[in-house]
């Protein structure tokens, strides 16, 4: 069975991703494609990477537009989606992939975004160890509002999850910083992202607690079983286009040893196509998973301070937004969750 898709927001960086993976999709036909400045302009004169689309234009991000698919993508900032995705047939699979269902808790839109809260959806991480010993994919299967992850959220999130579910791992004492490309802070021309501020450099920002996405990821390592959880999230701007490289430490309790611990993780992830943990001694870099929707996780244990280290690394336009979305979508319609989907990156 084939599904018909719109797109909206397909000339930012997140939804050309999910067209690029979209064209390779056997079940997917996409119909529709929106934008707000670029409508009426051709898509490969918009996205010059993604010839197969041919001369389809970019039509305007209205609900009239997007209406009559099987499938919608939302690639729009937060705040713009959930007006837009409350117009929608209940019948019609709504993949937002910015923040405005991501949220559970009122207050926790209301400190990191302003403005109304919307209702969550079914959050986009299937691998999403959960406290019943099940995974988020439980969550999404036949449903039809799905919330696709944040990027930072999705790799520690995936960093953590595993040892507080093990309950080898202290909640209230995680550190993590994150080196990250400048794609995930979007397309649109903003001074401290041009080339000649970041080449040669590395910045940090949202330093001090303040970055959006951490309530997500509080919220996930309590789904994962924390009762109490407090995390210091420092992202470090670096000269890289995409990925991002987790670096995330965490007390262990009392007499674990790293063989348990990477036991545990591997216990978690053992089953999962896109989410690996390597051998011990190895680490991932974030070129190992450029275009690729997988997750790479390497263990190590500070025995000197009784810390785990857990280093991730993602493409965050990929497994961090445009395949979690995807992989999310295969999975509440029933398709085999990997279709569509890379697991090669792309090397050198």
């Amino acid at each position: 069975m084939t599904f018909s898709v719109a797109v909206a927001g397909a000339s930012g960086y997140a939804g050309g991703e999910v067209l690029r993976l979209l064209a390779g999709h056997p079940e997917f036909d996409v119909r529709t494609i929106t934008a707000h400045s670029n409508a009426g302009q051709r898509l490969v004169d918009v996205q010059p990477h993604l010839r197969s689309f041919g001369n389809i234009v970019l039509q305007e991000t209205t609900a009239e537009n997007l209406t009559d698919h099987d499938v919608v993508f939302l690639a729009l900032p937060h705040g713009a989606s959930a007006a837009l995705a409350a117009q929608f047939s209940h019948e019609t699979l709504v993949v937002d992939c910015g923040a405005d269902h991501r949220l559970d808790d009122p207050n926790d839109w209301k400190a990191f975004y302003g403005g109304d809260h919307t209702p969550s959806w079914a959050y986009g991480i299937p691998e999403l160890p959960l406290a019943n010993e099940g995974t988020q994919r439980d969550n999404l299967r036949g449903i039809k509002r799905i919330a696709a992850p944040g990027c930072n959220a999705s790799a520690v999130s995936l960093a953590l999850a595993p040892g507080i579910r093990a309950n080898l791992i202290e909640s209230t004492d995680l550190v993590s910083v994150l080196a990250v490309g400048p794609s995930g802070a979007g397309k649109s021309l903003k001074a401290e992202l041009l080339a000649s501020e970041i080449m040669g450099s590395a910045s940090a920002y949202a330093v001090g607690g303040i970055h959006r996405h951490t309530p997500e990821i509080l919220q996930n390592l309590r789904k994962a079983g924390a009762h109490e959880v407090s995390i210091s999230m420092t992202p470090v701007l670096v000269p890289m286009a995409r990925g991002i490289l987790a670096t995330s430490t965490a007390r262990i309790k009392p007499g674990v040893t790293l063989d348990q611990l990477h036991s545990a993780w591997c216990a978690a992830y053992e089953n999962e196509p896109f989410v690996k943990v390597l051998p011990l001694g190895q680490f991932p870099r974030t070129a190992d998973t450029l275009g690729a929707n997988t997750c790479l996780i390497g263990l190590a244990l500070d025995t000197t301070v009784g810390r785990v280290v857990v280093v991730s690394a993602l493409d965050n336009l990929v497994k961090g937004t445009a395949g979690a979305a995807i992989q999310s979508a295969n999975i509440a319609l029933g398709l085999p969750e990997a279709t569509g989907l890379p697991v090669n990156g792309v090397a050198p």
